[in-house]
């Protein structure tokens, strides 16, 4: 492995994180020159030397290989989380080296997930950094990459297998540089509709921005304490809505709606699924709310339910109500929600619907086969045979995925957690949910956590973006010989 060329597209990668820190300095000086403003410059050109010095002394390459792939991808995830750390320990206040770490780590992995207690004291530079950080982790650093160097050439097609799951090329039968077109089709069109649709709804130019980036993320990062609450607009709450659900279908299904191609939202099976979940949850949730006394209207009832149950099962993590207070059958599916989480191919975590469909599909097979051991039953998914290693792969993730949840539980419980913190904590940090129960409520945030738990919270973070495989592999020595 060539850990010079390895560099140099890391190097890369920091140009553009490099150019986001320059806009949100940019931001910054609009917004009379605010606090923000040098951290944000001062961090925009070191995060671009540090980039620039392997582009120097690198060659550019036409071929990569596999282990160059999954460095290149891995690495870009963690050095992208190093140096957006850096506008954070410039400016100081709530941001100590760890909880720099955690806010860094939570916005790239678009988890929503905040240590500050008071986040408007921050400059509007400095949230609009929190927000452009997330908002590239949305779409995957290497992927926007993907997007605006048309350079990569024959190397797009590796980045782009790498940083997409199995479960998620399914629907995109194009070459990697149409992928990419899509994406970002889908991606902008998105953000631009739902930042428009905002201001409408009465909010003012940076704040629709900035929520409807985080939207699009599925990310959660709010400008405001009290999140979308602090709006307390149906109009509002009903765009984001549906700008969350939109984002946590897989995008190449959006986009085959739009231009009328088969594999649309109407004809596939994991987004009928998906949103059947979502309806059913919605429901049982609003009646736990409306006959446990919570709310005294099944209107309001299901207005909150329903902003609750999308804002969770996409991953995006917003809150409209401390949902810590309501039922145990409301907590219960909840916590459900948010470890199924959306489709493959968003911009959500979690496990996925599709591979938890599979896994039913899987199951009901095993107990056909018990019953007909002779018997010919393959597992299908909108009509299509899908190979035994597929299914095996997924059950091997969400075995792998309960293992990560029972270790983040145990480390928070030795570090004096009350068990409710320590699970729910795992849970929304591994499907980068952002808020969970208890401590970390959907109003509260992780700021009394101890350190040891914050650091581990961002291996979970990092696990369920990465789709825990491809982080540890690194860790597999043997595979690098």
């Amino acid at each position: 492995m060539r850990l010079g060329v390895v560099l140099r597209y890391v190097g890369i990668i920091m140009l553009v994180v490099a150019l986001f820190m320059l806009l949100s300095a940019g931001v910054s000086l609009v917004s009379h020159t605010d606090s923000g403003y040098y951290p944000l410059l001062l961090s925009a050109l070191l995060t671009a030397l540090l980039g620039a010095f392997p582009l120097i002394f690198v060659d550019r390459t036409e071929q990569l290989s596999s282990k160059e792939g999954y460095c290149i991808v891995v690495g870009s995830w963690i050095v992208a989380s190093v140096v957006g750390m850096f506008p954070y320990l410039m400016w100081g206040g709530e941001f100590s080296l760890v909880n720099a770490w955690f806010e860094s780590v939570s916005g790239y992995t678009t988890t929503g997930a905040s240590i500050l207690k008071d986040v408007e004291a921050l400059p509007r530079g400095l949230l609009f950094w929190r927000s452009c950080s997330t908002w590239l982790g949305g779409v995957g650093v290497v992927m926007f990459a993907l997007l605006i160097l048309p350079s990569l050439g024959t190397n797009k097609a590796l980045l782009t297998n790498v940083e997409l799951s199995s479960m998620a090329k399914h629907n995109y039968h194009y070459k990697a540089s149409m992928i990419a077109q899509i994406l970002l089709f889908i991606y902008l069109g998105l953000t631009f509709c739902s930042t428009l649709a905002l201001k409408l709804a009465g909010m003012n130019w940076f704040d629709a921005l900035t929520q409807a980036m985080s939207a699009v993320a599925t990310s959660g990062f709010s400008t405001k304490n009290a999140s979308i609450g602090y709006f307390d607009s149906v109009a509002v709450e009903s765009i984001l809505i549906v700008t969350m659900l939109l984002a946590s279908i897989h995008f190449g299904v959006l986009f085959a709606t739009l231009t009328g191609r088969r594999n649309n939202i109407f004809h596939s099976e994991v987004t009928r699924w998906y949103l059947s979940i979502v309806a059913v949850v919605t429901v049982v949730v609003a009646g736990s709310l409306y006959f446990g006394g919570v709310y005294d209207s099944v209107a309001g009832a299901l207005r909150y339910a329903a902003f609750q149950v999308v804002s969770l099962i996409s991953t995006a993590g917003f809150a409209t109500a401390d949902t810590t207070v309501w039922p145990a059958t409301a907590i219960v599916l909840l916590i459900s929600v948010s470890i199924v989480c959306g489709c493959a191919g968003s911009t959500t975590g979690g496990i996925k619907t599709d591979r938890f469909l599979l896994a039913i599909k899987t199951l009901r097979l095993r107990f056909s086969l018990q019953q007909h051991p002779n018997a010919v039953v393959r597992v299908r998914i909108d009509g299509n045979v899908l190979d035994d290693k597929i299914a095996s792969t997924a059950v091997v993730f969400i075995v792998a995925y309960f293992l990560a949840l029972l270790a983040g539980t145990v480390v928070g419980t030795m570090c004096g957690v009350d068990m409710e913190t320590s699970f729910s904590s795992s849970v929304a940090c591994m499907g980068n949910v952002g808020p969970g129960f208890g401590m970390v409520g959907s109003l509260g945030n992780y700021s009394d956590l101890p350190a040891v738990m914050k650091f581990s919270n961002t291996m979970l973070m990092l696990l369920g973006r990465l789709e825990i495989f491809g982080l540890v592999q690194l860790f597999f020595l043997k595979w690098w010989r």
